[in-house]
């Protein structure tokens, strides 16, 4: 079935072209979405005037989000992180992180636009992509550096602690039992 597209549509075809799809596709989503119409002559000249309109709209939108990829441009932030002393990190440096991290500089960044294949596991240096459309994209530098002084005996400590909370409950199970014991000997005398 032969529709005439009144929207970008990836994969598909962009405004204005007559795209051949498949019946169902046609009446059940393009069709209903408002996405595509019958190719009649009408119709394409309507869709012309709509083409232009949508056009001037992209182009505006484009240059929004090349305003804002210019912004950001080239910036560098710094993220402390835990880490041993091989420089593997004891978490993971992912795009919220990046996003708070830019958000400390005063500028608001979106979660999807960080690309990162895979989360930072490593202290070290990386370009981060960050995309705003298919065609506006830029990159920033990252640094993920060991957390220093004395937020680190900090850490330290708080790992200590854990440990002594660890043994904590099972101290209080074991006078909970001896406690169990005393009451069976009360009813036993």
């Amino acid at each position: 079935m032969k529709v005439l597209l009144r929207r970008n549509i990836s994969k598909l075809g962009h405004i204005g072209e007559v795209v051949e799809v498949k019946p169902g596709y046609a009446r059940n989503y393009l069709i209903p979405q408002g996405l595509g119409v019958a190719p009649t002559e009408m119709n394409v000249k309507a869709i012309e005037s709509e083409k232009e309109a949508y056009l001037e709209l992209l182009a505006k939108e484009k240059a929004e989000l090349e305003a804002r990829a210019a912004l950001v441009a080239d910036k560098e932030v710094t993220i402390s992180a835990r880490a041993n002393s091989e420089g593997v990190l004891y978490g993971s440096v992912g795009p919220a992180q990046i996003v708070a991290a830019l958000g400390e500089q005063n500028l608001l960044i979106e979660l999807e636009n960080v690309v990162l294949a895979e989360p930072i596991r490593q202290l070290d240096k990386y370009e981060v992509k960050l995309r705003f459309s298919e065609e506006v994209s830029v990159s920033i530098t990252v640094w993920v550096v060991p957390v220093h002084g004395e937020e680190n005996e900090e850490a330290e400590k708080a790992g200590e602690t854990e440990k002594a909370d660890v043994k904590a409950p099972a101290v209080k199970k074991a006078k909970a039992n001896d406690n169990y014991d005393n009451f069976d000997d009360d009813l036993d005398g």
